[in-house]
């Protein structure tokens, strides 16, 4: 892992308002952007908007408004909600943005120069939802494979860039790399693609069917592609941002998409970055669908769940914790109400939550809040529970660091039960009733607070606020997980004064 990285979401198409699909992979960037922060690594985190071709063009038409107020209006939208969600994205870039339309015509400049871009005509079929070309035996039924629609037949003259003689050298660069796209999974189905020849890529849309886009600088009755606009954020934004640094960055690029636009992500761009003279990004991770029932979440599908109303509803790191713990990255996962209020209940309210109230309950019940001396904490159980959670971090950075993120929040909720274990082995409530064990019920209760700020050190990513929230009733500050832990009994001196308590996740019922 090197010191630097480079974390990016898709830029979001602004033919819709942000919703679970596009929430999934912005949490899971956040999360991971947190967790690399808090090791010490320099994270660059960007995200933003898609704003040109077919689809915004006639999202405008529709709502009698210009494709620019109209895009201006759904960027804002996204901003405002991943900031209102505590998405700690380092950029926001807009396709529309000067600095990424200065750089998409250079490295169109520079291709053409080259002589990877020629003029020609093309017949195809060709998908509205998806904005692109789909060969004959990419159809399912005759229809696009994604959006289940048929497709139109389209037929004019265009730019084409010469993908097909990118083909052997990214088939080389994949199996010099075998990780460069994750899960593997993905990476053989890219492989497959490529057994077949790789065809031209049409880069141009004429403006006498679509103005909405970006003029081709060597022909001004052309737009580009949208998807040959796009793809160039990730370098725009990072160059635009960090200059001579960028290059350093992009070593450690690490795109995160769903795998419907897997084939855009992993074989045009790709190529696109040999043809300009850049580097491969160092990774492509690729995660699964959300689905309601049998279905893929979608907005033409109206079942679409929207991040601020589950936030309002639930809180945001309840929120924040289902997404992650429920779909394994590159699987496909189902989101059911009833299944979301199971997994709080179980996993937040029984269990977290109700073993920061039993023990700070207890804390102020018997020593008023006060912590109290660790002497004493010799026995088995201690450095049992000690080694839980010395077990805990170490799995959750190695599970982290391969995007088993349910299994790395598995392995903090393994500590977690350690916890429950060691009440019920010590009792506390019941050495209470004897005055002499009472030092050792402040010992166990010392040990135990001790496990809820660890406890909060491991949380911080993925639920930032349960953790602000934890340490506060703490009165400790927070401790990156660069450092290593203070030993156990190193923070609490005793007469160490903690905040009320208060419940974290008040269990929920269904139809709450």
């Amino acid at each position: 892992m090197t010191d630097r990285v480079y974390l990016t979401t898709p830029l979001y198409y602004v033919n819709a308002e942000p919703h679970l699909g596009h929430t999934y992979t912005t949490v899971v960037v956040d999360t991971l952007a947190r967790y690399h922060r808090s090791c010490g690594r320099d994270v660059f985190f960007m995200t933003g908007t898609d704003e040109h071709g077919d689809k915004i063009a006639a999202a405008a038409h529709a709502s009698d408004t210009t494709p620019r107020t109209y895009a201006d209006r759904i960027s804002a939208i996204f901003r405002s909600t991943w900031d209102t969600c505590g998405i700690t994205y380092d950029h926001f870039i807009r396709t529309t943005d000067d600095y990424h339309v200065a750089l998409v015509q250079e490295i169109l400049e520079r291709v053409h120069a080259a002589g990877d871009i020629y003029f020609g005509d093309y017949g195809g079929n060709y998908c509205v939802g998806c904005e692109r070309f789909y060969a004959e035996r990419e159809l399912v039924d005759g229809k696009c494979p994604d959006h289940e629609t048929e497709t139109e037949w389209i037929k004019e003259e265009n730019y084409f860039f010469k993908m097909s003689s990118y083909q052997d050298r990214l088939i080389g660069h994949l199996e010099k790399h075998p990780d460069m796209i994750r899960p593997a999974g993905y990476k053989n189905e890219v492989l497959g693609l490529l057994r077949e020849p790789l065809e031209d890529l049409c880069i141009s849309r004429p403006k006498s069917r679509l103005a909405w886009g970006i003029e081709l600088p060597f022909d001004e009755n052309y737009v580009t592609y949208v998807w040959f606009d796009a793809l160039i954020n990730y370098l725009s934004g990072l160059y635009h941002l960090k200059g001579e640094q960028g290059p350093d960055y992009w070593a450690g690029a690490q795109h995160f998409i769903a795998k419907d636009i897997l084939k855009p992500h992993a074989v045009f761009w790709p190529t696109m970055l040999m043809a300009a003279g850049y580097p491969v990004y160092h990774h492509l991770n690729v995660h699964g669908y959300w689905n309601m029932g049998e279905s893929k979440m979608s907005k033409s599908l109206g079942n679409v769940i929207r991040p601020l109303e589950m936030k309002e509803r639930f809180g945001l790191d309840s929120f924040r914790y289902f997404l992650l713990r429920e779909m394994a990255f590159g699987m496909d996962s189902s989101f059911t109400e009833d299944a979301f209020i199971a997994r709080f209940n179980a996993d937040l309210s029984n269990g977290l939550g109700n073993l920061a109230s039993r023990v700070l309950a207890m804390q102020k019940k018997y020593f008023a809040g006060r912590v109290q001396s660790a002497e004493g904490l010799t026995e088995a159980l201690d450095a049992e529970l000690e080694a839980a959670f010395v077990t805990a971090e170490t799995e959750m950075k190695e599970h982290m660091d391969n995007l088993a993120i349910h299994v790395a929040l598995e392995a903090v909720w393994k500590a977690l039960n350690a916890c429950d274990k060691y009440i019920v082995e010590t009792a506390p409530f019941k050495l209470w009733k004897e005055e002499s064990q009472r030092p050792r019920v402040g010992a166990i209760l010392h040990v135990l607070c001790d496990a809820l700020r660890h406890t909060a050190r491991l949380i911080d990513p993925f639920m930032p606020e349960t953790a602000e929230r934890l340490r506060n009733m703490l009165s400790v500050h927070p401790e990156p997980l660069s450092l290593a832990a203070p030993a156990w009994g190193g923070v609490f001196v005793p007469g160490h004064q903690l905040a009320d308590p208060e419940s974290l996740f008040p269990r929920l019922d269904v139809g709450d």
